[in-house]
């Protein structure tokens, strides 16, 4: 389970999919209080910050719709409270862009 902290346009297909799917299952624990990835330190960092969360759903949207792909699963925006600024990393963004090097895809880093 991860989110990246790259700006959209930077990832892959797979990536950029793959992480819209995770922030939504993300979403879920943390709203619905599902057991799954609870204590996943992903989805730790993000407790307390879904403002920032629905911000990075919505930009990965956008990136989505540019790219031609039809987004129907829109987030609850009353259910985005606490901060808007996500500032804790599970791995810095520069550490995240040497794992995605290392990945071998398309994203553009």
């Amino acid at each position: 389970m991860r989110i990246w902290d790259i700006p959209p346009k930077k990832l892959c297909r797979n990536h950029l999919l793959g992480e819209h799917r995770e922030l939504h299952a993300m979403w879920a624990v943390i709203t619905e209080g599902k057991k799954g990835y609870s204590l996943h330190p992903e989805t730790v960092r993000w407790k307390g910050k879904l403002k920032a969360l629905y911000s990075r759903h919505e930009e990965l949207v956008s990136e989505m719709t540019r790219r031609g792909y039809s987004h129907q699963s829109p987030l609850d925006k009353r259910k985005a409270t606490g901060n808007s600024k996500q500032d804790t990393f599970v791995d810095s963004p520069s550490r995240q862009i040497q794992i995605l090097k290392k990945k071998g895809c398309d994203c553009k880093i």
